[in-house]
């Protein structure tokens, strides 16, 4: 993975991230918060032989050095810790309480054994190193004094007494909070780099182009104002949206300088994905733009358009096809944009076997003769053949995906429907962008925009 790659993903799943280190450091605050704070006491015992030559001194500090670590153990001996108790003279407490509040250190290479005692109280953890300690160096030259002698050959001497210290030594709020943030971090971006590996929804354009094998043609930001203004008629003055659909007008009016296409499916791998709101907002763009469009609503099954528009759906693309009504009654006009509709019509038992008919076929190249260019609403491909039975009967199909929705499995299985029927497939508009990712995008776009307006300018050369 390449180092740009992996910044990218890492921005992505930054949420994931900081969740964990807030998260880690929650936890390490809390934890210091509720911990009761401990203060401790040291003291230190010098272990020495009783040797008479150098020879023997030699030697016997040798034999001191290896009983060290033996000597510190004692500390914890049951013995050792039922006499310091005794000296201590408390009776709240028992043996296996002061097991856990003394220890003792001995470096390999010292003589020197460090007494530590820990206690809530900083006095009390004062009293019970002095008295572990005096205990200890008792009981070290007790058990080195041979049997039947009544000198000992070890020499034990306390040399620095037990110390005092009022500031607590636990809990460590800082070292704890920055162990905790680190430790956060790469949690945080290993299971940012486990989610992407596990993910397999499309969100960047190269992503998607690979995986579609054709074009982005545009994206459309997500907008929370969509519900409250789905159409771009309804739009007011310049936003990301219209700017979205006027791109994919333009780059749809160059997709083939020498045979433009005059009808279009536009469809979804899945339901959920926008695309009647695409296929409404590009006709109206198409419109404003003062081409004669026609919008049909191809899906039979959940048709919306006509609700969208706020036009009759009862009378449409069946009543005209098994000759209820003519074309001519069956197509409505959107007044404040000019756009011509075909409703769906009566929602019939079999959809597909009415889009594959011949006679259906015939109604679409007869509108695609009328107007400037024909739009057809058709349902997502995936669940239902109705949308590939269209894409074959009109100049292609343009496929309308969701950002972090759409999976690499789906767009792939779609883009396979649409070639197992010979359908073309124009490109993908990418829907419900989110604006942290849209920078992307619109570099991508506005790029290839600027080669469009390049175009269009030699086209009007070429014609005067």
């Amino acid at each position: 993975m390449e180092l740009k790659e992996l910044a990218r993903i890492l921005r992505r799943r930054r949420i994931t991230i900081v969740a964990m280190f807030v998260l880690a450091v929650g936890i390490a605050a809390t934890v210091s918060f509720l911990m009761t704070p401990k203060y401790e006491s040291r003291a230190e015992i010098f272990v020495a032989t009783d040797a008479q030559t150098v020879a023997e001194s030699s030697m016997a500090v040798t034999s001191v050095l290896y009983k060290m670590s033996s000597y510190a153990d004692l500390a914890n001996h049951r013995e050792v810790l039922a006499r310091a108790l005794e000296q201590i003279d408390d009776p709240g407490l028992t043996i296996e309480q002061l097991d856990g509040k003394v220890s003792a250190e001995a470096e390999p290479t010292s003589v020197i054994i460090t007494v530590i005692a820990k206690d809530e109280d900083p006095t009390k953890a004062q009293l019970i190193a002095k008295a572990e300690s005096e205990v200890l160096a008792s009981y070290i030259e007790e058990i080195e004094t041979p049997r039947g002698q009544n000198r000992s050959q070890m020499t034990t001497t306390i040399t620095n007494s037990a110390s005092f210290n009022d500031s607590a030594v636990s809990p460590r709020t800082v070292l704890y909070i920055a162990a905790a943030a680190v430790i956060g971090l790469i949690l945080g971006m290993a299971l940012a780099l486990i989610r992407d590996l596990l993910d397999h929804t499309l969100k960047t354009p190269t992503e998607i182009e690979k995986v579609a094998g054709a074009p982005v043609m545009s994206s459309v930001a997500f907008d929370r104002g969509v519900e409250r203004t789905p159409l771009l008629s309804d739009v007011r003055g310049f936003s990301p949206r219209s700017e979205a659909f006027r791109l994919l007008r333009t780059n749809l009016q160059y997709l083939d300088l020498d045979s433009a296409p005059k009808s279009l499916v536009i469809t979804s791998p899945m339901p959920g994905e926008g695309k009647t709101s695409t296929s409404t907002n590009l006709a109206i763009a198409l419109a404003q733009a003062g081409r004669r469009v026609l919008l049909v609503d191809g899906d039979l099954r959940r048709p919306r358009v006509a609700d969208l528009l706020d036009l009759e759906s009862r009378v449409g693309l069946t009543t005209v096809l098994v000759g209820k009504s003519t074309l001519a009654e069956a197509i409505q006009t959107h007044r404040p944009t000019g756009l011509a509709f075909l409703a769906g019509g009566t929602i019939p038992p079999n959809p597909t076997e009415i889009l594959q008919a011949a006679a259906t076929r015939e109604l679409i190249g007869g509108l695609r003769d009328m107007f400037d260019i024909v739009i057809i609403d058709a349902p997502p491909l995936l669940p239902v053949a109705d949308a590939a039975i269209l894409a074959h009967t009109t100049d292609g199909a343009l496929m309308v995906m969701r950002h972090g929705k759409t999976t690499t499995e789906e767009l792939g299985a779609a883009t396979d429907r649409l070639e197992s029927v010979g359908a073309r497939m124009f490109g993908v508009v990418v829907n419900m962008v989110p604006k942290r990712d849209s920078g992307g995008y619109q570099y991508y776009y506005y790029s290839d925009d600027e080669s469009l307006a390049e175009l269009k300018l030699q086209k009007d050369r070429d014609r005067a």
